[in-house]
């Protein structure tokens, strides 16, 4: 009996062994090829062609193939997607660095234009995408998708991906540009995550006039308690750090808390079903106005380098997955009999998203210029043009929803929902593979730019965050005095300076916001929360060095 118990245990404990080494072997090659890319990445850097992304995905590709081939058409992955690994281990640091980074003051200026194509042009897109799909999938023999899944496949490819798009895009030569792609996609990202959500919450079955505005209503409230969220956790952060001043004792700590209430910020939203997506964003852009100049000098650096390089091996890992993933045998044995209908679903879902994309950015670029009086603020039809072509790439997040929504535990067993998922991965290779190589390409020949470009980037540059972030929206380069006190500063010559009426307030609303704005952080928020400038005196802080030094040399 004892002996049968303890052959019994034995043989489960070697199983288990067996298991966790067979994950330390997985986990150990898909590092080795986390650093491929890397290198690869690195060695390609001045092609024109290729891009991070593009070389994560290749190399996926690659990996798949060889997996399939050594494992017997078994297997192509290492790893089995999880939703959860994606949406609360590797977007939170790619998003909240992208608001981290950001310009600020020019994101703000032009936030109505990125809330009209983040918001407005993703509702339009699903719209499109929703409504094509209902007409024509429920026509073809795909098995049975419910209305649900329709107007998730609207929300699903609604989603740009914003990672790619500007590993696309150069920052230098194209600053208009990335910076309408950067702030269309958070807010894109986040648009499409709610719908998404309200589309899985709702009861889709009856339909009324109430439902449309009760959807309307949970829409308007995720976004605004979403975005508040991220700024209070950031205020709160900010806070603390400015009255402990953990850097007399140890800069660890404040650097670990900075870390981890930007975290925080992500998992209250999750907590609280608010979409994480913006509320990491903008405690991001709070944290890097406020936390990040109550910090020392050292902590400064280690955060800035710390949060892009915890963002970038994020991006790295999603597109190396993605590409190994779309040889997953399981799912494409589902459609092994009738190829053509799942190309012909790609190609539908490819031609939805392309006209779907038109139908907003034309029309409200069009509509956005005739605010603008100055010819230099308004976006030209060439410019139109590259903004549409670059939003036609999909990835992870369309992985992730989808995944979501056609299968469980990464695994699915119904034909309909294997179609789905195998024509998400295609649009996503392609889209990625044909639009993304043909981006840079495109650019230079409708937008043709001068051969020299100076950067003011440099890891000496200690001023401000944004130094890994070249400027945003503007042909010009936007130094941390922009952002200073003075107004004469914040406001070049010939733009407006001081609002004086209400006819001014009118004719350039952003300006006009963008001084009071300035009145009140510099008079009650900084005061209280810190910031550039308003560093309190604390025994061994950055502001007790600077004073000694001013003292000596006077």
């Amino acid at each position: 009996m004892w002996s049968q118990l303890s052959s019994f245990f034995a043989s489960k404990m070697d199983m288990v062994s067996t298991s966790d080494h067979a994950s330390v072997v997985s986990m150990n090659l898909f590092v080795a090829l986390l650093c491929g890319c890397i290198v690869i990445g690195h060695l390609l850097e001045e092609n024109r062609w290729m891009n991070e992304s593009i070389t994560a995905l290749l190399i996926g590709l690659s990996t798949g193939i060889i997996i399939l081939l050594i494992s017997g058409g078994k297997s192509s992955h290492l790893l089995v997607f999880s939703e959860d690994l994606f949406f609360i281990y590797l977007l939170p640091p790619i998003i909240f660095n992208a608001g981290f980074q950001v310009k600020k003051k020019q994101f703000f200026r032009n936030f109505i234009t990125i809330i009209l194509f983040g918001a407005v042009g993703t509702l339009v897109s699903f719209i499109i995408i929703s409504l094509g799909s209902i007409a024509i999938f429920q026509k073809m023999d795909i098995g049975s998708l419910e209305l649900g899944d329709l107007l998730a496949i609207g929300a699903i490819f609604a989603a740009t991906d914003s990672v790619c798009t500007l590993q696309v895009l150069n920052q230098d030569e194209t600053p208009l540009l990335y910076s309408l792609v950067f702030g269309e996609g958070v807010v894109n990202d986040a648009t499409s995550v709610v719908l998404f959500n309200a589309i899985q919450n709702f009861d889709l079955t009856h339909i009324d006039h109430r439902i449309a505005f009760q959807f309307g209503g949970n829409f308007l409230y995720l976004f605004f308690a979403s975005t508040l969220l991220g700024a209070v956790t950031g205020l709160l952060s900010a806070y603390v750090i400015k009255k402990l001043y953990f850097g007399r004792h140890s800069t660890d700590r404040e650097v670990a808390l900075m870390m981890l209430m930007a975290y925080l910020s992500y998992m209250l939203a999750e907590l609280f079903y608010l979409s994480g997506i913006l509320t990491v964003f903008f405690c991001g852009i709070v944290m890097s106005h406020y936390t990040w100049h109550n910090v020392t000098e050292s902590s400064r650096v280690t955060t800035k380098h710390a949060f892009a390089t915890l963002s970038f091996v994020a991006e790295i890992f999603i597109f190396l997955y993605v590409g190994m993933d779309a040889l997953d045998i399981e799912k494409w044995r589902f459609v092994s009999d009738s190829p053509g209908t799942s190309v012909a679903v790609s190609s539908i879902l490819i031609g939805l998203l392309m006209v779907g994309r038109a139908a907003f950015v034309f029309p409200l670029s069009f509509l956005m210029n005739l605010s603008k009086k100055s010819n230099s603020e308004k976006v030209t039809f060439n410019q139109q043009i590259v903004i549409w072509w670059a939003g036609l790439m999909r990835g992870a997040v369309s992985v992730a929803l989808a995944y979501n929504q056609f299968s469980r535990s990464g695994h699915t067993q119904l034909r309909g929902n294997a179609i789905m998922i195998t024509s998400t991965i295609t649009v996503v290779l392609f889209s990625t593979m044909v639009f993304g190589l043909l981006t840079k390409p495109l650019i230079l020949f409708m937008l043709p730019q001068p051969k020299h470009f100076t950067s003011a980037s440099t890891v000496s540059d200690l001023g401000s965050p944004k130094s890994f972030s070249l400027p945003l929206l503007e042909d010009r380069q936007d130094s941390e005095a922009d952002l200073g006190n003075d107004d004469e500063e914040a406001y070049p010559r010939g733009t407006i300076a001081r609002p004086t009426s209400l006819r001014m307030l009118l004719n350039a609303p952003t300006h006009t916001v963008h001084h009071y704005w300035r009145r009140f952080d510099d008079y009650f928020m900084r005061p209280v929360f810190g910031g550039r400038g308003f560093v309190p005196f604390v025994p061994g802080s950055p502001t007790e060095q600077s004073t000694t030094n001013l003292s000596q040399r006077t």
